[in-house]
């Protein structure tokens, strides 16, 4: 036994000097292999014959079934306990309490380590441990990051291939000294001598899973779950949470936010940022189809973006992401086209509903379930039953480039410049369809204020308002107060060149119920208002919020909207505006004294125009 391990750690050793020269990543992968104990280690280079072999290994173990109606594409279903981010198993690992904030939740540093390096210890027993080196946004941009995910699911390190610029690429462009944040997942299942795997192995005790960010370091943990966002460590992990961390440190942003591309008739491209809570329509907007003629959109990302200050003084954004993973319920032809064309082939489905003919299908799909359903527990299921055929957080992972509508700056590692960033959320009052603020400083409080319905996207109850500021509440890797003075601190060394920043909300619903904007597509009729606005085309209607459209300069040519709709689309109900006002000062008192002063003097300017008197911030903390 003794003379077989050391010719595995020989081994091993000769495979990672052919692979790297990076003698810090040596280092830590001998240190990781020992802890761990794996029955082999694969470093992945990332090329499709490594990729097939992966997929066929799936398939063997019965985690991805072949869909035939989809060349090139495969299902799979999760353990029932595995199916969404884990916000309360999330932890941000700082020095200290106070350091983390009040919407993280705070592990002290070491004696989580110690708790994982005991989960750790022989957690990969039986299994093989896949070397997982990637780089976050273009390979030759500046702007890149690097990162190395140790894991023991092939479903991970096949989907990090799409979701990353992964293997031999990532290594070279690494050299010998590159920084590098490393990452270590495990599904927390070790196999012992001959014993028989499962399709979806994972600790199903969610109270055993740890999804721990150690920002110092930096370093990610993540044990136990096997699922998107818990054990994609580049994706929510890095790319935002670690991330905003560097960005904070650095000058530059991480954020949840999509990034696409607008030309109107007269030919000059527009970039815009804009984030919204998941599930609130990202990838639906980042792959819109235009319905007015003689514009285009292009998608340059539907849900990172990494910013920075270019030496023209302007913002620029890359995409750190490669791949796609949206939600498959609630896509259609008709929601999100593009998509739909991008998911033809080449696709990983989770948690969807498959048919005896080798198709998939989840409620919102637009067309009729096929015969012979098994729904996303691999049950038999048919229209009429109590529960859903695909989860409501049923995923496709896809590579960015099958998107027919993809940007061609996709790669640039200049990044676009953004002229106009966008706020949102799932407000069914309250919200008019669009408003501009009248400053980068009023656009900080209204992100700093974005509420939403939660959705299936989080272990949350779903269908509660709840506020997000910047659709970051669960990917903010420190205190918010501090986020919110980064945010202020980038607008000053922006200066004029800032963008422009708006408000909007697709989901305003009439009182007798149903959305009263028809949203998807023609939400372009709302950025066309944005861009408008931008090049300084058509004045705008002064209220207590920041600027209105004129109801004539939204071109509402060819839709079908109810009597009075577009009127109340552009309300501001003073009364709802004051309830929002108590709410959100109780909001911002969360962050006590590390809340911008500049914050509350937008509250107090906000309260007088509504005339509120005697509820100032302090009044509410």
């Amino acid at each position: 036994m003794e003379h077989s391990q050391a010719r595995r750690r020989a081994m091993m050793r000769r495979m990672i000097n052919e692979m790297s020269h990076h003698a810090a990543l040596h280092e830590w992968v001998t240190a990781m292999v020992a802890l761990c104990q794996p029955k082999q280690v694969q470093w992945c280079d990332g090329s499709e014959q490594e990729a097939a072999a992966l997929r066929a290994l799936l398939v063997a173990q019965g985690t991805f079934e072949p869909l035939a109606a989809r060349p090139g594409s495969y299902a799979c279903r999760t353990h029932p306990s595995d199916t969404a981010r884990l916000e309360d198993r999330t932890f941000i690992c700082s020095r200290t309490r106070e350091e983390a904030g009040p919407t993280n939740t705070w592990a002290e540093p070491a004696a989580t380590k110690a708790t994982l390096l005991a989960l750790f210890k022989g957690a990969m027993r039986g299994r093989t441990l896949y070397v997982v080196p990637y780089c976050m946004g273009p390979l030759r941009s500046q702007h890149a990051r690097f990162g190395v995910e140790l894991t023991d699911s092939p479903y991970v390190a096949l989907s990090m291939r799409i979701m990353t610029r992964m293997g031999a690429q990532a290594l070279a462009a690494m050299g010998a000294s590159q920084p590098f944040v490393p990452g270590m997942h495990s599904v927390g299942a070790p196999l012992a001598e001959g014993q028989a795997d499962v399709p979806w192995p994972c600790v199903t005790d969610p109270a055993g899973k740890w999804i721990a960010h150690f920002p110092d370091d930096p370093g990610i943990w993540s044990f136990g779950s096997g699922y998107g966002g818990n054990a994609l460590l580049g994706k929510k992990c890095f790319a935002l949470r670690i991330a905003s961390v560097l960005a904070r440190d650095q000058d530059w942003m991480a954020e949840h936010m999509l990034i696409l591309g607008l030309t109107p008739p007269s030919g000059q491209t527009r970039y815009i940022a804009a984030a919204f809570p998941s599930s609130c329509g990202k990838t639906n907007l980042a792959m819109l189809r235009s319905q007015l003629r003689g514009w285009s959109v292009r998608m340059v990302g539907d849900d990172i973006s990494w910013m920075r200050i270019a030496d023209d003084g302007r913002l620029y954004a890359i995409n750190p992401e490669a791949g796609l993973f949206g939600v498959a319920p609630g896509t259609s032809a008709t929601s999100n086209p593009n998509a739909m064309a991008t998911i033809e082939r080449d696709t990983i489905f989770t948690n969807c509903a498959t048919s005896a003919d080798g198709e998939v299908w989840w409620e919102g799909m637009g067309v009729p379930p096929p015969a012979r359903l098994r729904d996303w527990r691999g049950e038999p299921w048919s229209p009429g039953a109590k529960t859903p055929a695909a989860h409501p957080n049923a995923r496709f992972t896809v590579d960015a480039k099958r998107c027919p509508a993809l940007d061609p700056a996709f790669d640039d590692p200049r990044g676009v410049p953004i002229d106009a960033i966008l706020f949102g959320g799932r407000r069914p009052t309250t919200v008019p369809l669009v408003v501009q603020a009248r400053s980068w400083q009023q656009g900080v409080f209204l992100g700093s204020t974005i509420g939403s319905q939660t959705t299936a996207a989080s272990s949350q109850a779903v269908g509660v308002m709840r506020r997000d500021p910047f659709a970051m509440l669960p990917f903010c890797g420190y205190h918010m107060g501090d986020y919110f003075a980064h945010w202020l601190r980038m607008g000053e060394l922006l200066g004029a060149k800032a963008p422009k920043i708006f408000l909007v909300n697709w989901f305003r619903t009439a009182p007798e119920g149903g959305f009263l904007w028809p949203g998807y597509g023609d939400n372009l009729r709302v950025l066309e208002w944005v861009i408008n606005r931008l090049e300084g085309r058509i004045p705008a209607v002064e209220s207590a919020i920041g600027w209105l459209p004129h109801p004539e300069d939204l071109d509402t040519a060819g839709l079908t909207l109810a009597s009075g709709a577009l009127t109340r689309l552009l309300s501001i109900d003073a009364e709802d505006w004051r309830t929002e006002c108590g709410d959100i000062a109780k909001h911002l008192a969360r962050f006590g004294t590390r809340l911008p002063a500049a914050l509350g003097e937008e509250l107090t300017a906000l309260q007088g125009r509504l005339g509120v008197t005697g509820q100032g911030l302090k009044a509410s903390t």
